[in-house]
């Protein structure tokens, strides 16, 4: 999997978006009902729905986060081999106040102060590492 970034690109590209949100100084991350691993809230847009909508629904939708400060990061791309390419927009979110978490697909957040060394800890193992030092190297405080 190729990962890379971009300063900006149309918001007609973006086939999902990615916060990486902090709460408390520690890291939020979410864990699917079908799946052991962990990931960063996000998802796929709607139809007609405007990037930065997609992210406030998912991160809501997947951390039931109700008050929070939401910044864009950049944007990126993944690709396999020999595959095509598709674009994500990568935000960050300071999340103040979480209520219950909406009953859709995630079964559990959890708040972390750092991830172990695992490629098995991450859902997305191969994308979600270098979105986190591409945040990391901003460092957001």
């Amino acid at each position: 999997m190729q990962v890379a970034f971009y300063d900006t690109a149309e918001d007609s590209v973006f086939d999902f978006a990615v916060i990486i949100a902090k709460k408390d100084g520690k890291w939020l991350l979410c864990r699917h009902k079908e799946r052991t691993t962990w990931e960063f809230p996000g998802g796929h847009r709607e139809k007609g729905e405007r990037i930065e909508d997609a992210a406030r629904r998912e991160l809501f939708e997947e951390t039931g986060a109700k008050d929070y400060t939401l910044q864009p990061i950049c944007a990126y791309s993944c690709m396999k081999q020999g595959g095509d390419a598709s674009f994500g927009m990568l935000y960050y979110a300071d999340v103040k106040e979480l209520g219950a978490l909406p009953a859709f697909e995630i079964r559990e957040t959890r708040l972390f102060d750092e991830f172990p060394d695992r490629k098995d800890f991450w859902t997305y193992s191969d994308i979600q590492p270098f979105l986190l030092r591409k945040v990391r190297e901003l460092d957001i405080k």
